[in-house]
Parts: structure tokens; sequence; C-alpha cells
């Protein structure tokens, strides 16, 4: 029996065009349904439906937006936003992994560290407000506190409970190859909890920027949740929605970030997602 490798060749080409389409198409369908609704209001408020007055059309939230750009308050309060959620998001990564390792590869510490944590992490976002100010004042230290708290919980719980689900098998196979302990963190239990640790990074992302808007309500003379209080106080609708918009387009790209920079550290996953799903 022979096997004809070139025709396997040109049958394995469209395969593999198929295959790489959904990654390619993610980026364009993701932005399909913001642009309908966009679109869709658009038209509600030219036809008349509506006077936009409360909810401005996205045709006006877009020269709002040109405006602020050309007057360079724009860069300046997104370069603002994006520093205080960049230092908070690093000091809230590195407390959360070291912390949430050391729950959960060592049981004693687990007991002792763990119940503290959970009480603190049903505290209200808003209620370390005033405590942050009175200890940091109202500058940045304050601000990027409360933001690293935001990061913090989520990276801890997302570390511990990675450890905490490794299978005993997979451990007990590392025990019989007599691994040390270093080589049993590097070899075993760091590619089981990479996959955990990554969603855990990009929830943390996530309420880093949604901490940040409650750290710029502390006194901010800049930064998108400036934008916000400012826009509110002044009546001006638009620049609220600007704003919003602007916080949902950098929260993206940092998210998409993460995830192309952990990418190589997840190829070896044989998962359901890892071929664009069905």
């Amino acid at each position: 029996m022979t096997v004809d490798l070139p025709a396997l060749e040109q049958t394995a080409a469209p395969r593999a065009a198929l295959a790489r389409w959904p990654r390619y198409a993610r980026p364009v369908l993701g932005l399909a349904l913001p642009l309908a609704l966009a679109l869709s209001w658009e038209l509600v408020v030219a036809l008349g439906y509506s006077n936009g007055r409360l909810v401005p059309p996205p045709s006006k939230v877009f020269e709002t937006i040109v405006a602020l750009a050309r007057s360079g308050e724009l860069s300046r309060h997104i370069l603002a936003t994006l520093w205080r959620v960049g230092a908070g998001f690093a000091l809230g990564v590195v407390g959360g992994t070291i912390l949430g390792a050391i729950s959960g590869y060592w049981g004693l510490a687990r007991r002792l560290l763990d119940p503290t944590v959970q009480a603190l992490r049903a505290i209200p976002s808003i209620a370390w407000v005033p405590l942050f100010i009175l200890w940091l004042g109202i500058f940045e230290t304050s601000k990027i506190a409360l933001i690293a708290v935001g990061v913090f919980f989520p990276v801890y719980l997302g570390v511990m409970g990675a450890i905490l689900s490794v299978d005993r098998k997979v451990v007990e196979v590392g025990r019989v190859f007599r691994l040390s302990g270093f080589a049993m963190i590097r070899r075993i239990l760091l590619p089981a909890v990479l996959p955990a640790y990554v969603v855990s990074l990009r929830v943390g992302l996530g309420l880093g920027w949604m901490f940040v808007v409650a750290a710029e309500f502390m006194g901010a003379s800049e930064g998108l949740g400036y934008l916000l209080i400012d826009g509110q106080q002044l009546g001006k609708p638009a620049q609220i929605l600007a704003a919003i918009v602007i916080f949902a387009i950098l929260g993206k790209l940092t998210d998409w970030l993460i995830e192309i920079a952990t990418e190589p550290l997840l190829r070896w996953q044989d998962a359901f997602g890892a071929g664009g799903g069905q």
C-alpha cells in the first residue's frame, strides 16, 4: 500500500487554513455586537425617537474623544490611569502570588492565613478609601494601594486553589522519582497551576480597572476617573460616556496583552478551547 504525500499535503492545507480562520475572525466578531449597538442608537437619535441628551449618540461621544485628544487632556488622563493600574497590578500580583503559593503548598500557613484573607476579601472596596487616605494621604500612594488590594484577592485565590487542585497521583509520581522540593514545583506544580494562574491574572486585572475608578475618586486631578466625576459635576454625559468607552478599550487591550504574553506558556495544553472551540 502506498500513500501519496503530495495529495495529503494538498488536503491538509485547506484544513490548516480553516483552523486558523477562527483565530483571526475572533477580533472581528468581537466588534460586531458593540458596533451594532452603537449604530442602532445612532439611528434611534437620528430618526428622532430620542433627543440624545442624557445618552448621546456615538457620533457625539466620538467628537468628545477627538476634542479631548486634540487638547492634550486625553493622553494626560490615560497615562495617569495606566500608571496607577500598572503599579497597583504589579504589587497585587506579587503579594497574591507569594501568599497564595505559601497557603496552597503549606497546610499550616493556609490554616493561619486563609481565614483572615477571606474575611478581608469580603470588605467592600469603598470601605478602604477613608482608611487609606488617613494612613497614606490623598496622593498616589493611597490610590495604588487600593488598586493593589483589588488585584490581590483573585490572584491569591487563583494560585492557592490551583495548587490545591493538582492531581495527587501526579504529585505521587514526582515523589516516586525522588524529585526535590524545587524540582517538584518546577516540573509538576508549576505546569499544573499555570492555566488557573493566567485566569486569575486576567480577573485581577479586570478588578484593577474597576478599583482605579474608586481610587481616582479620592481627590484626583487627572485620570479617567477624574473625567467621570468632572462630566457628572458639569452635566456632560458625552464626556462620561467617552471615559467609559476608553476604560473599556484600555481594559480589553491590557487583557489581550496578558493573553498574548502567556500563550507560549500554555501551548502544551490540548484543551477544548485551544482550537477555538466549536
